[in-house]
């Protein structure tokens, strides 16, 4: 328990000092908000499609996809059933933060356990769960807020992760893996993504004058942090798959909800005090949740 918490504990570190800078006014306001700008229009769809190109697609795409698809869903479909007793807004926000995860966290931390070879199979998983769980959370908060989803899908197509991952898996397939100058420096952007884009998460949590029902914000992490990792972990082990790819899966499975949650949130009507401070309580509560879950898995397999 020990070890895996020492090893992500830098992970963590930069997301407490991202705070830190931006609350300090390190160095602006501004250059916050444009960094997070950096990250997701340049940093991660570079880190995506460097890795995904040259990555082997067989076997782990196909297992990956078998863990973290049913835990996925199944979370997110008890979140929508216990937000069926409360208002539609805050149904909303409580589905997301059910089921859905931070990327940027989970790929930082399987790269500090496992080395390339993690990172390598976090891209792999943020590949096959990214699209599914962005049209999913959609379909759903239009179904139960109302309203059209044509301006919001319109937005999913233009999505920089969702494009650098369908050109990563096109230019793999046609045999492009590894094209001069183009890799190389998809390369060197996606090497500066892991550390800044974790300043940046810590630099977007809010501690201060978070609102939202308590028992919302508790009812969010059953799913979260229980279900969705006993699903994962039940099918790997069941299905004897590779330990490796448990644990990154597990990774995902307990991940705190992502940043961008807020502002679907906010875009499409649902309650977005309470979703920064579900992501807020989420991610400080995380910091123990991951190396636990994490610790109890590989006791088990080992």
């Amino acid at each position: 328990m020990w070890l895996i918490f020492t090893a992500i504990a830098p992970v963590f570190l930069l997301i407490v000092m991202g705070y830190g800078l931006r609350r300090g006014g390190i160095p602006s306001t501004e250059f916050w908000n444009l960094n997070d700008k950096l990250v997701y229009w340049v940093l991660m769809p570079a880190l995506f499609f460097a890795k995904i190109s040259a990555a082997d697609l067989g076997g782990d795409l196909k297992n990956l996809a078998t863990l973290l698809y049913p835990g996925f869903f199944v979370a997110i479909l008890l979140g929508a059933a216990i937000g069926m007793a409360v208002a539609a807004p805050q149904a909303a926000s409580l589905m997301q933060g059910s089921a859905r995860f931070n990327t940027f966290i989970a790929l930082a931390i399987a790269e500090s356990l496992f080395g390339a070879p993690g990172l390598q199979v976090a891209v792999l998983a943020s590949a096959i769960l990214v699209p599914v769980v962005n049209v999913t959370v959609v379909t759903m908060m239009t179904y139960r807020l109302g309203g059209s989803r044509k301006g919001v899908f319109k937005g999913l197509a233009r999505n920089p992760l969702i494009l650098s991952i369908g050109a990563g898996v096109i230019f793999n397939l046609i045999g492009l893996r590894e094209v001069p100058v183009l890799h190389d420096s998809a390369q060197i952007l996606g090497n500066a993504a892991l550390p800044i884009m974790l300043l940046c998460v810590g630099a977007s949590l809010k501690l201060r004058g978070l609102s939202g029902s308590r028992t919302i914000i508790a009812l969010s992490m059953v799913p979260k942090f229980l279900l969705f990792p006993i699903v994962v972990f039940s099918i790997g082990y069941l299905l004897k798959l590779d330990p490796l790819l448990i644990q990154v899966a597990l990774i995902y499975a307990a991940l705190p909800t992502g940043v961008a949650s807020y502002t679907l949130a906010r875009e499409m009507g649902g309650d977005a005090p309470l979703m920064a401070a579900i992501i807020t309580v989420q991610t400080l509560i995380s910091f123990l949740t991951i190396p636990l879950t994490l610790f109890l898995a590989q006791t088990v397999l080992s």
